[in-house]
C-alpha cells in the first residue's frame, strides 16, 4: 500500500518547467479567444503602421504627406486609382497618407491616455482603497461628484481651458493630458476595490507587525497583487480613448486640421457624401476596425485574468472538463507506474 501510494504520489507531480506568466497568458489567449487574438493583431498592426507612418515633416510608411495637396498629379475628390489607393479629398490630398498619419495619433493618444489613467486609478486606489477611513470617504465623494457630470461636458470643458495647440505633437499631448485625467479618475474604483479586497491577507498583517512604512507596503506588497486589475484598465480604456479623441475631433474640439484625425476627417466627409463617398467610408471602416479589435483584446484580457470570469480554477482557465481530463491523465500515468503486485 505504501508503494501503490508513493508511485500515486510520484506519477502526480509534474516534471514540466511551469511556463512564465506572460507566456502562458499569451498561449491561453491564442488557445481560448480567438476573437481576442484577432484583437491583438489588430492592435498590432495598428502600433507597426503609427510607428512607421513618419514624422510630422517627413513621410515613411504614408506614400505622401499628409497635408500635401495634388500631390502625384491628382485631383479634387479623386476616386480610388493606382496613385490613390483611397482617393483623394477636397484639398486634392491622398485619403490613405492621412488614414495612415491618422493611425499614429491615434496609436499615441490610446497608448498615453492609457498609461496616463491607469497611473491615476492606480494612486487614487492604493491611497483610497489601503488607507481606508475619513481618507477614503473624502476621495470617494470627489470621486461621486466628477462621475455625476457626462463625461463628454468634462471632455470639452477641458479642452476648451487647455486649448488645441497649433501643432501635432501639442495638439496630441493636450488630449492625452484631458482624458488621462477624466479616465483615471473614473477607474479609481477597479483599483480601490482590489486594494480591499487584499487589504486583510495575513502578509500585509504581517508587514504592518515589522513596522513597514506605509510606501514600502504599497509598492512592495500591494501594488504586486493588483496587477491584474491595473492591465484590466490600462486595456480597456484604450478603446474608448480613440473613440473619445475621434468624438472630440468630429465636434472640432480635438485634432483640428489640417492635422489628419479619423474623426476630423469624418466630420468633412459628411458634407461631401454626395461627390466623394470615400471620404467618410475609409475612416469610419478604420475607426470601427480599430476600435472593435481593441475591444476585444481587453475583454479577452479581462476574461483570462479575472478568476471570477474563470471559475477560480487558476492556469486551468476556468473550465471543469479540462481539469478533470487533466486529473484523469495524471491518475493514469501513476497506475501505470505502480509497480506489480
Amino acid at each position: 500500500m505504501a508503494e501503490g501510494t508513493t508511485g500515486l504520489y510520484v506519477g502526480a507531480v509534474s516534471t514540466q518547467k511551469p511556463r512564465s506568466f506572460w507566456v502562458d497568458l499569451f498561449v491561453r489567449l491564442i488557445k481560448e479567444k480567438p476573437l481576442g487574438t484577432v484583437g491583438a493583431v489588430i492592435v498590432l498592426i495598428l502600433l507597426i503602421v503609427g510607428i512607421s507612418a513618419g514624422t510630422e515633416s517627413t513621410p515613411w510608411l504614408a506614400p505622401y504627406h499628409y497635408n500635401d495637396s495634388y500631390a502625384g498629379g491628382a485631383v479634387k475628390l479623386e476616386p480610388s486609382s493606382w496613385a490613390h489607393w483611397m482617393g483623394t479629398d477636397q484639398n486634392g490630398r491622398d485619403v490613405l497618407s492621412r488614414i495612415i498619419y491618422g493611425a499614429q495619433i491615434s496609436m499615441f493618444v490610446g497608448i498615453g491616455v492609457s498609461a496616463l489613467s491607469t497611473l491615476i486609478s492606480g494612486l487614487i486606489g492604493l491611497i483610497s482603497g489601503y488607507l481606508g477611513g475619513k481618507t477614503d470617504l473624502v476621495i470617494q465623494r470627489f470621486v461621486d461628484a466628477w462621475m455625476c457630470f457626462p463625461g463628454m461636458f468634462i471632455m470639452i470643458t477641458l479642452m476648451a481651458l487647455v486649448g488645441s495647440g497649433d501643432n501635432m505633437v501639442g495638439a496630441v499631448s493636450r488630449l492625452i493630458l484631458v482624458l488621462g485625467i477624466l479616465y483615471g479618475i473614473t477607474g479609481s474604483r477597479t483599483v480601490r476595490s482590489a486594494v480591499i479586497a487584499i487589504k486583510g491577507n495575513v502578509y500585509l498583517e504581517a508587514a504592518r507587525a515589522i513596522g513597514a512604512p506605509t510606501r514600502t507596503i504599497l509598492w512592495r506588497h500591494v501594488l504586486p497583487n493588483i496587477m491584474a486589475p491595473l492591465i484590466i484598465v490600462f486595456t480597456s480604456r484604450m478603446g474608448a480613448a480613440i473613440l473619445a479623441e475621434a468624438s472630440l475631433s468630429f465636434l472640432g474640439y480635438g485634432i483640428r486640421p489640417p492635422f489628419p484625425s479619423w474623426g476630423g476627417m469624418l466630420s468633412q466627409g459628411r458634407t461631401l457624401m454626395e461627390q466623394g463617398m470615400h471620404l467618410a467610408i475609409w475612416p469610419g471602416l478604420s475607426l470601427s476596425i480599430v476600435v472593435w479589435g481593441i475591444n476585444m483584446f481587453g475583454d479577452a484580457i479581462r476574461d483570462l485574468l479575472d478568476p471570477r470570469l474563470r471559475g477560480g480554477l487558476g492556469r486551468y482557465s476556468g473550465t471543469k472538463k479540462k481539469l478533470s481530463k487533466e486529473m484523469s491523465k495524471r491518475m493514469k500515468a501513476a497506475d501505470a507506474e505502480q509497480p506489480a503486485q
